[in-house]
């Protein structure tokens, strides 16, 4: 089956076909390294991170960008808040999102250029623009024009009315048009800045990612880029002009935008008090819960970031531990699936992700295998199907960016007693049920309880479970 997107552009789920399926060209706008990342860049990052993952699994080769915004107004202000110098606001806060990806265990992209290296790249960008007319200089800033940009709009679904109307003018503007924005500002006393033909300066923000994803992708055509939807407008309007303006074929053919997160029913706000960075979250709860939660909810969906849901989260993930303690260790590598089951469980799973990758349908289908599971636990001489359904819940999960490690909690392996299974797994033997009873029969045994012990061993013949002692009782 083919791989079915939502595609921000037309506003339809279409069937993916990248320029070339050997390497698939995907950007990611990245962090702006003014502040510690918060809870909202921890589910845009894994988001992608496992859509990455995904396509790989399918079979694509794919070469993913994500950059650092390392010049930017928001840090020049921190820096001066501080009373600290930029280079040490946007080193510290580099190596803290360093820190954060590897704490979520997430990926890093294949690239993550920082603007400040790309300076001069995007000089020359500026500069084709100007010598084509999009781009005029005044004062030493340099602004995009966008009434030369006939398709400005597109993405938003906005005219150029509807945008002007939503514009305030200042008095010291030197636009030609309230909407032209800037693709290079003059640079003020003690602030960074670089040589150019207009003077010294520093790029604006939406010059930096159309620059350096085509550099880095080597295109002038990108497979898919994504973002959060708050950047629709103005920033991927704005890198698709300029871009746009530039080559003159379109500069993404697939656009993915995810939703946006809050805390509890609230707008995330320093303000407000419920901040919560990466670092604070991973106090509370490990980094597969953490995906877990985000993963329960479609990536373009909004996702309200609750106490209530986590929880439900972290007993999920514990369920499935558990089952893969009991099933024993073993990498995704071990053995295929053994009946078809669960190869039909992986069918079901790789549809629910080529719809656009629907997390939500996939989580189901894992739960479905866990079941299936430990059924099999309750069965004798099945070691062979229950290793096929561990493998399959390691090799699923890993794809949908979760990392799990069997808990330390070990299946009961009383050698007092010989099970007999007279039903069938489809028989409706509850595995969990199952366990309960021998267990309760085993601290009958130990108490010298024998009536109770006998009664249990009654009720688990009706379920079709036969147990025979080891040792006669006496």
């Amino acid at each position: 089956m083919a791989v079915f997107i939502q595609n921000s552009l037309s506003r339809k789920k279409e069937e993916f076909v990248p320029a070339a399926a050997a390497e698939v060209k995907m950007y990611t706008c990245g962090v702006t390294v003014y502040d510690d990342c918060h809870v909202g860049h921890a589910r845009s990052l894994f988001i992608f991170d496992f859509i990455k993952k995904y396509l790989e699994y399918r079979g694509y080769g794919v070469k993913m960008v994500r950059n650092i915004t390392d010049v930017d107004d928001k840090i020049i202000n921190r820096a001066k808040e501080a009373g600290a110098g930029f280079e040490e606001v946007r080193a510290k806060y580099i190596e803290n999102y360093y820190r954060d990806l590897k704490d979520l265990q997430i990926d890093r992209a294949d690239f993550e250029p920082m603007a400040t290296e790309n300076v001069f790249y995007m000089v020359d960008h500026i500069k084709q623009l100007i010598e084509k007319a999009s781009a005029y200089e005044v004062d030493g800033d340099v602004y995009f024009s966008v009434r030369t940009f006939a398709d400005y709009g597109r993405l938003s679904g906005q005219s150029l009315d509807e945008m002007r109307t939503a514009v305030r003018i200042e008095k010291d503007e030197k636009k030609r048009d309230p909407l032209d924005f800037a693709l290079w500002k003059r640079s003020k006393e003690g602030e960074p800045s670089w040589k150019s033909p207009w003077g010294t300066g520093r790029p604006g923000w939406h010059i930096e990612c159309s620059t350096m994803s085509m550099r880095f992708l080597r295109t002038k055509t990108l497979d898919i880029h994504a973002g959060g939807r708050d950047l629709i407008f103005p920033h991927h309007e704005n890198e698709i002009a300029q871009a746009e303006a530039l080559t003159g074929v379109p500069f993404a053919k697939y656009w993915i935008h995810h939703g946006l997160l809050t805390i509890e029913g609230r707008k995330m706000s320093k303000s407000l008090g419920n901040f919560v960075t990466i670092q604070d979250a991973l106090k509370e709860y490990r980094p597969n819960t953490l995906k877990m939660f985000f993963l329960t909810a479609h990536y373009g969906s909004a996702m309200d970031f609750t106490a209530a849901g986590l929880q439900r989260a972290a007993k999920a993930c514990e369920k499935i531990e558990e089952f893969l303690a009991k099933a024993g260790e073993g990498g995704p590598g071990g053995p295929e699936a053994a009946d078809n089951t669960v190869g039909e469980k992986i069918k079901n799973f790789e549809a629910a992700m080529d719809d656009d990758f629907n997390t939500a349908k996939a989580l189901a289908v894992l739960f479905d295998l866990l079941n299936i599971g430990n059924k099999y636990l309750a069965l004798p001489h099945a070691s062979r199907e229950v290793a096929s359904v561990a493998c399959a819940l390691r090799k699923l999960s890993s794809v949908l960016g979760l990392n799990f490690k069997a808990s330390e909690k070990t299946r009961d392996t009383s050698s007092a007693e010989r099970i007999k299974i007279v039903d069938s797994l489809t028989g409706g033997i509850d595995a969990k049920e199952v366990e309960k009873l021998l267990m309760e029969r085993r601290e009958a045994r130990k108490n010298k309880d024998f009536k109770r012990s006998d009664r249990i061993r009654d009720d688990l013949k009706k379920m079709g479970i036969v147990v025979e002692d080891k040792e006669k009782s006496g």
